[in-house]
């Protein structure tokens, strides 16, 4: 079976009698995902050395880009505004040379939520700081569980996504920031009703280049097509 590298969060523990150890995590819900599309899921730590950075991009078959906090507006050119949240900058880092390697390689990717914006970002797009509400009428940031699909996704023509789920889909919501202008070499695949961008794609078809806004790893357990994202991730790594 494929080896499909995870992106793992950094963070610290709060409580206990290891508070104050960093640590770095992912959530069962990527694995299980993986192991059920038919790939084997490797858990990728943060690292600074570019050496390590670049034998991660020889080993694995594949690269899911995962969710967690926010991306330093500096890495797009922008100064923070008092909405952004908390950063991830070693993360950030980390993961913007590995997906280019990966890239480079021309090994298949799927970025989810959080790691849609940083391949955006990676390859030179730009981000919303914060969806002013304003401007974007629709709840991007749900306040139920991830299982719960709280609004519709528009899938554009002839797209990765449009072999899967068709003109649209219902899937979940966890983010405030995202994607303004879409890096060269991709195009949108997908929008939300209040515009948007909820997936994008390389324009290159040869190789599965996809970044979903939504988290379909914890909606696999109740809906199939979700699933399937990540069949279609595994089939294309093979």
């Amino acid at each position: 079976m494929p080896i499909i590298g995870m992106t793992a969060s950094p963070g610290v523990v709060k409580e206990g009698i290891h508070i104050g150890y960093s640590i770095q995590f992912l959530y069962d819900s990527y694995i299980s995902s993986v192991e059920q599309a038919g790939g084997t899921p490797l858990i990728l730590p943060t690292i600074k050395p570019l050496k390590m950075i670049k034998q991660y991009a020889s080993a694995i078959d594949g690269l899911i880009l995962t969710g967690g906090g926010d991306i330093n507006p500096i890495l797009f050119g922008e100064e923070p505004i008092p909405e952004l949240g908390e950063v991830e900058y070693d993360r950030d880092i980390f993961e913007i040379e590995l997906v280019r390697l990966v890239l480079a390689k021309k090994k298949p990717v799927l970025a989810i939520c959080r790691g849609v914006q940083i391949l955006n970002v990676a390859c030179g797009g730009t981000l919303y700081q914060d969806l002013n509400p304003t401007e974007f009428r629709v709840q991007h940031k749900q306040k139920t569980t991830g299982d719960f699909a709280s609004h519709t996704v528009y899938i554009k023509n002839n797209t990765i996504l449009q072999e899967i789920f068709g003109e649209k889909v219902a899937t979940n919501s966890f983010h405030h920031q995202g994607i303004k202008d879409v890096a060269n070499g991709f195009k949108v695949a997908a929008r939300s009703e209040d515009g948007v961008v909820e997936a994008i794609e390389y324009l290159d078809k040869d190789n599965f280049v996809v970044g979903v806004q939504w988290h379909p790893e914890r909606m696999t357990e109740k809906h199939d097509n979700m699933l399937s994202l990540f069949k279609k991730f595994v089939e294309a790594v093979k």
